[in-house]
């Protein structure tokens, strides 16, 4: 039966206001909905199969390295200082002006018209290793696996304030609407998983209290189809929001009201050919879904008691450590990209008491999970990353902090495709800039595509008449570092 034709005017008057209103949604919505789903709904079930995604990369443009990645997010920005790039020299002038030669012209943070002093290290380093690798030793169970470890110390970045930092860091641009690195992942590769969304987002907050916003924009997926956007997970109470029944509501009554809805959007789809009204199909589907597979995924419990020592944490925890198991279990489980948020490492102040803290919270989380998937055989097929949105100042900020730094800072690769206990790049002596074999967040990212088996300048979609792509129009990848 054809909708009167008034009727079909006014539904596509609407279709602005309506695709407006579900994307903006985040796709959140579809999942807050799920306790309305039905196992008896066999139409949404074969829209849902019919439209599994598998990718639009056909065939690999390269013979893929790791299946997955795992991103680790260090919010805030972790001072490269305290961390991974020893530098002896600043630990000397400490104290003493910065050289107006490292500075001058250069964009600083919240130092401008300053008083620039050197700030030395302030933890001290040890060597680790079969090559003996300077890092800091407040990190001594990351150098226990620091062979299966390429440091990048030559890292740059285009922001220097959080928000922006973050947004470029995730989606090769500081302006918000592009999609994120786990968005065109899952786009260009689809998902092994079947039960779970092929992205998904961990948060952990540290003992420190610097808990700075993370937006859900940051793994958003922009202008591709929502369904390619990261489903956050939470690590303490509800995993996801409505996941569960509500109470005195039975499956016939759900049979009902989702039957009458998915009823309205088919016709409203024969008419407006909306492809976010078949995106909703399909999340409605996975919710039912992830209403079983989500609590087996959070329950820890059984994992046994070596498991847990290994990792140090304990179940529902909702620390960095938890969610450094949950990662291992997702990767299991065939998630495409695992992303995790550990928050509190702007150290504006206290800076040496910060990176104490915040070396309990991960160190040992961070080796449990190289050496759990290595021990699994995972590792191989695994590509790990561990990023802030950029580094410090090695001047002072405050007397015992340290300002936001975009010009040189580490970050470190570890698992498939990646050449195993190496350094590569390095910044001048104050750790100021990167002077040896730079790296930039276009370059990163098109080396994470490459071992997933993409060329990062043919991922792309069209966008207001440009091939809108991951890496813009710049990246290179970085081939000193791959296996």
């Amino acid at each position: 039966m054809k909708p009167h034709p008034e009727l079909k005017q006014y539904l596509a008057q609407r279709q602005t206001r309506r695709t407006f209103l579900g994307r903006t949604s985040q796709g959140l919505g579809a999942l807050a909905l799920a306790s309305l789903i039905n196992p008896g709904l066999a139409s949404v079930a074969a829209a849902a199969n019919r439209d599994k995604w598998t990718g639009v990369v056909k065939p690999f443009d390269f013979p893929p390295k790791a299946k997955r990645v795992i991103w680790l997010t260090m919010a805030g920005g972790p001072s490269h200082l305290e961390t991974f790039d020893a530098k002896p020299k600043l630990a000397k002038m400490h104290g003493q002006p910065m050289p107006e030669s490292f500075t001058q012209g250069k964009q600083i943070a919240q130092l401008q018209g300053q008083k620039l002093v050197c700030y030395g290290p302030q933890h001290g380093f040890k060597r680790f290793g079969r090559n003996g690798t300077e890092i800091c030793e407040k990190f001594p169970l990351i150098g226990s696996v620091l062979d299966e470890i390429c440091l990048v110390r030559s890292m740059t970045t285009e922001a220097i304030n959080h928000d922006p930092a973050h947004m470029f860091m995730n989606t090769g641009s500081q302006i918000a609407g592009r999609p994120s690195m786990g968005a065109w992942a899952t786009y260009g590769l689809g998902s092994d998983a079947e039960d779970l969304p092929g992205f998904v987002v961990l948060t952990s907050l540290g003992r420190g209290g610097q808990n700075q916003p993370i937006a859900a924009r940051q793994w958003a997926a922009g202008l591709l189809p929502s369904r390619f956007q990261g489903v956050h997970l939470r690590g303490k109470g509800d995993p996801v929001l409505y996941l569960s029944n509500p109470a005195g509501v039975t499956h016939a009554q759900q049979k009902d009201v989702v039957d009458a809805i998915n009823a309205i959007n088919a016709k409203y789809d024969t008419i407006v050919d909306d492809p976010e009204i078949a995106t909703r199909i399909v999340q409605y589907e996975m919710a039912f879904k992830m209403q079983t597979s989500v609590p087996e995924l959070m329950d820890i419990k059984g994992e046994g008691t070596a498991t847990l020592d290994l990792y140090g944490c304990q179940p529902g925890d909702g620390s960095f450590a938890s969610n450094c198991l949950l990662a291992r279990r997702l990767a299991e489980r065939g998630v495409r990209f695992i992303q995790l948020y550990h928050k509190d490492w702007d150290h504006h102040g206290g800076v040496k008491e910060g990176i104490a803290l915040k070396a309990q919270e991960i160190d040992r989380a961070c080796m449990a999970l190289i050496t759990d998937l290595k021990q699994r055989g995972m590792l191989d097929e695994t590509l790990i990353v561990w990023a802030g949105e950029f580094g410090r100042t090695p001047m002072s900020q405050g007397g015992d902090g340290r300002d936001h730094h975009n010009a040189g800072f580490t970050v470190w690769l570890a698992g498939g495709g990646i050449k195993p206990g190496m350094v590569y790049g390095a910044t001048d002596e104050l750790g100021y800039a990167a002077v040896e074999n730079p790296v930039d967040v276009h370059d990163l990212h098109a080396t994470m595509l490459r071992v997933l088996g993409i060329e990062h300048t043919k991922l792309s979609v069209k966008f207001q008449g440009l091939d809108a792509r991951l890496t813009g129009i710049a990246g290179k990848t970085i081939t000193g570092i791959l296996a």
